[in-house]
């Protein structure tokens, strides 16, 4: 491979041989009525050739790739050290000899930009931009070889090294490239991106420009006029004011000039320039067909391109059947799960779900479009997902509001229910029985489960799966009166919420009344785990050997010690009910507890610290005494009223339903994930024969196939181990964005806001769902097998489902980024009595873990003390 070629032989298939910039620049000298500056790559042969020389290189990158990505102090020492290694190396002769040779090509008179190019960097997947070094207006063929060696050495910038590290890219495994480019003496320079940078909107192009060359915008020395473009308009122009520029100096090197005061207001581009430049925009992302963000620079009239990646943070836009408008909302912030998902995950809660879903960005949505459309359901949509999730609801109403992006239709019926659905639910008798009996009969059905799917396999195992998804598991989930009694509890809730409002001046008066309700699987298996802890603590050396443990067969281990078979016995008993649960768990591939114990390990041990025995008995006694006396107390004023008598009569009933129904909230979901887990141990079994025919590399390879997929491998043994690589990577880019609760077919991301004045200066707005304020030091965790919580912390994460509710029982209050008042971390937080606020947009970024903070549930706001 040579050690030098030419633009014109570069394309973009060739990141390997001159890494992404190098490999984009080649591409974009390729399309018609795009100028770009001459130049040439040095390619990565020629640095593996130079960097041959180091000693040791193999063994320093491995210590490099076993560093964690918040060492700051060890990976800067250990890069400087490379970096400097690298630097200081002769190049080797024939290497400079080609890199010379080209320069002498180009015209050794000329001045150039020396640009690193690695083949980690200007990805679809990964932009990696500013994470090695560029030298501008370079000058001499010293100057060029000092500038391409000091290029290669930045692959061991500590930034560089530290990014490689949080995206699991193998340190040996990236090359560096060099790009050497004539220099543009510009008038101006700056960024295009062809997609929104803030909203993510496909259809608008934003154009930042400053003075001079680019080098002041992208190192932040000036303010840019920003410009923004839709449909050949430019309906957005903010004129900076620009002080400085940086320009180049005749010797080599660039400087920081003052630019003329009266100059300082005047726009960079004309709207003539704007235009022109946007549709140089639109030209070269249809060659790329995905967004770009693109460097350009302005000589005289001509614009020249110097770099163009792909924009990597936008979220993929749902793939529709037509191209009309549509809206789609999020599931996973109605899930309390908004990770990525992988193939099998999303295909397998397709099937569950009655509402028809898309998926993008390993993430699942619901084409609201044609509710929108309707003035009632729209209206009742956006109310009733806005009581939920405000910053959804509001989001909802921002598109609704535009008017012109969904058409609306006149209402078929205008006297129909004003609910998304259309349905109005039917009443439901207070009966404990019919609770009783909905369990009942929804545990008999997963015994007959358990038992029916047996030792099936091949095909008939598929086709087995998938029809109990499609009726027995539905028929659990969606039960009409198991959803009327949900919707009950909800009713009744929200009644007495408004009325002791209206009579008592009391916020969120049920709060204090749904603590300890009976019969909630979710809040139950909390205690349970305090009870796994009362049988440890009794025995030291269990509790010595549990804080070391480093794998997963750690039970096996427990024979050994003084109380190990009794410790290993809870735990199990334990796993018997919930090890079905797992982080995530709507995703059947997710790991579950029983797969993964040393998971609830931080938990057991966090519980045998921070509590005393017979907390778990102690903590629901607790709550029901309060709970009593909340509803005696609220009773008691009430009767005090005109006409008390009769409100506190009907106050008694309403808490007597919700205490009566809302238990069986939970129930459901814990249904349906313990069926998902039968469900994932056939179909591993089965990922095993496959394996074992050489039809998969390993049974892991069945998560990213989708279900359908899946069937047909087993069905042929034939599998595209091209696709399932394919899927993994995907996922792997997949999990580094952050999927927006209301999403349009424009690919606009838009988060909502809560538009609320009644806040203390400087706090963090949230939704209110758990009544009461507390202090206390801020624990931001992102793996409940990280945790490491003491009494009267304050747990801050991202969101909680289901296997967060162990954690619960030792906080004394919650802030979650994702939430609503019914979702699940809401209805624990009641149970347990602790104040919460959800849907704290950015919390775990703007609390600190450490910091002390106030939680305010009854307003719903967060303060940071």
């Amino acid at each position: 491979m040579p050690y030098v070629l030419e633009f014109g032989e570069v394309d973009r298939t060739q990141v390997a041989i001159v890494g992404g910039k190098g490999a984009n620049l080649g591409e974009l000298s390729r399309i018609e009525g795009v100028e770009v500056p001459d130049g040439f790559c040095v390619t990565t042969d020629a640095f593996a050739r130079t960097v041959a020389e180091v000693p040791s290189l193999d063994e320093r990158l491995d210590e490099l790739s076993r560093l964690e990505p918040g060492d700051r102090a060890a990976i800067a020492a250990l890069s400087a050290r490379l970096r400097r290694t690298i630097e200081e190396l002769v190049v080797p002769e024939d290497v400079a000899a080609a890199i010379l040779a080209a320069h002498a090509r180009l015209g050794v008179d000329g001045a150039y930009a020396v640009r690193s190019s690695a083949t980690a960097e200007d990805l679809p997947t990964a932009s990696f931009a500013g994470q090695q070094d560029t030298f501008l207006n370079v000058v001499g063929s010293g100057a060029i070889l000092e500038q391409v060696s000091r290029c290669w050495g930045s692959l061991f910038t500590e930034r560089a090294v530290t990014y490689r590290l949080r995206n699991a890219l193998d340190q040996k495994k990236i090359q560096m490239g060099i790009v050497v480019q004539r220099m543009v003496f510009a008038r101006a320079a700056g960024i295009l991106m062809t997609a929104d940078p803030v909203t993510s909107d496909r259809t608008v192009v934003s154009i930042d420009a400053g003075f001079g060359l680019g080098e002041a915008l992208v190192s932040g020395v000036v303010n840019a006029d920003v410009y923004r473009v839709r449909d050949n308009r430019i309906t957005g122009k903010t004129i900076a004011t620009k002080k400085v520029a940086v320009e180049s100096v005749p010797a080599g090197g660039t400087q920081v000039r003052d630019i003329a005061p009266e100059r300082r207001d005047e726009p960079v581009l004309t709207d003539a320039e704007v235009l022109r430049l946007a549709h140089l925009g639109r030209r070269i992302e249809a060659h790329f067909g995905s967004p770009q963000d693109i460097e350009w620079c302005c000589d005289g009239d001509d614009f020249r391109v110097v770099q163009s990646r792909p924009i990597t943070t936008l979220f993929p836009i749902p793939v529709a059947a037509d191209t009309e408008n549509h809206v789609y909302v999020s599931v996973g912030h109605q899930q309390m799960m908004t990770d990525a998902m992988k193939p099998l995950g999303i295909s397998v809660w397709q099937l569950t779900s009655n509402a028809p879903m898309r998926d993008a960005g390993g993430r699942l949505f619901v084409d609201v479009t044609a509710m929108m459309s309707s003035p009632a359901k729209g209206t009742a949509l956006v109310e009733g997902l806005g009581k939920s999730d405000p910053l959804m609801g509001d989001a909802l109403r921002t598109v609704l509001d535009r008017g012109d992006f969904v058409r609306q239709v006149p209402d078929e019926d205008p006297g129909a229910p004003a609910t998304p659905l259309g349905v109005a639910p039917a009443p439901i008798e207070t009966d404990p029985d019919i609770v009783t009996e909905l369990i009942a009969r929804s545990e008999a059905s997963l015994a007959a489960l358990k038992a029916d799917i047996g030792n099936r396999s091949g095909s008939a195992l598929l086709d087995f799966i998938r029809s109990d998804i499609q009726e027995e598991l539905r028929r659990v989930l969606f039960d009409p009166r198991g959803l009327r009694v949900i919707m009950a509890a909800m009713e009744a809730t929200e009644w007495l919420n408004d009325r002791l409002r209206e009579w008592l001046g009391e916020k969120n008066a049920a709060d204090a009344l749904t603590q300890s309700i009976p019969g909630n699987v979710t809040s139950e298996m909390g205690l349970a785990l305090l009870d796994v802890a009362d049988v440890i603590r009794p025995y030291p050396q269990v509790v010595m050997y549990l804080e070391q443990i480093e794998d997963e067969d750690f039970l096996e281990g427990l024979a050994e010690y003084q109380g190990g078979d009794e410790a290993r016995g809870a735990i199990e008993k334990f796993l018997d009910k919930y090890g079905m649960r797992c982080a995530g768990e709507i995703d059947i591939t997710r790991p579950r507890w029983s797969e993964s114990p040393a998971t609830l390990v931080s938990t057991v041990l966090g519980n045998i610290k921070n509590f005393g025995p017979g907390a778990g008995s102690q903590r629901f006694e607790d709550g029901l005494r309060d709970a009593e006396q909340a509803e005696r107390q609220i009773l008691r004023r009430l009767r005090a009223l005109p006409d008390g008598e009769c409100k506190a009569a009907e106050t008694a009933r309403m808490i007597e339903r919700v205490r009566t129904l809302a238990g069986y909230r939970e129930y459901p979901k814990y249904a349906m994930v313990c069926r998902y887990f039968v469900y994932k141990q056939a179909l591993l079994r089965e990922a095993e024969r496959l394996v074992e025919a050489d039809v998969l590399r390993e049974p892991h390879d069945i998560f990213y196939l989708r279900f359908d997929e899946l069937h047909e491998v087993v069905r042929t043994h034939r599998a595209d181990q091209e696709l399932v690589d394919e899927r993994r990577d995907a996922f792997g880019t997949y999990r580094s964005l952050t999927a927006p609760r209301v999403l349009t077919s424009d690919g606009e991301a838009l988060t909502g806001a809560y538009r609320r004045e009644d806040l203390p200066t400087g706090a963090l707005p949230g939704l209110a769902v758990s009544a009461g304020t507390i202090e206390g030091r801020a624990r931001v965790i992102a793996d409940i097998a990280q945790a490491d919580l003491e009494s009267g912390d304050i747990l801050v994460t991202a969101y909680t489902d289901p296997s967060w509710t162990p954690l619960f029982v030792g906080i004394a209050g919650l802030v979650t980024e994702v939430g609503g008042l019914m979702t699940h971390g809401a209805v624990i937080a009641r149970e347990y009595g602790l104040p919460a606020v959800v849907g704290v947009e950015h919390a775990t970024e703007l609390i600190g873990d450490g910091q002390r903070i106030r939680v305010n549930g009854t307003d719903g706001y967060v303060e940071i003390l």
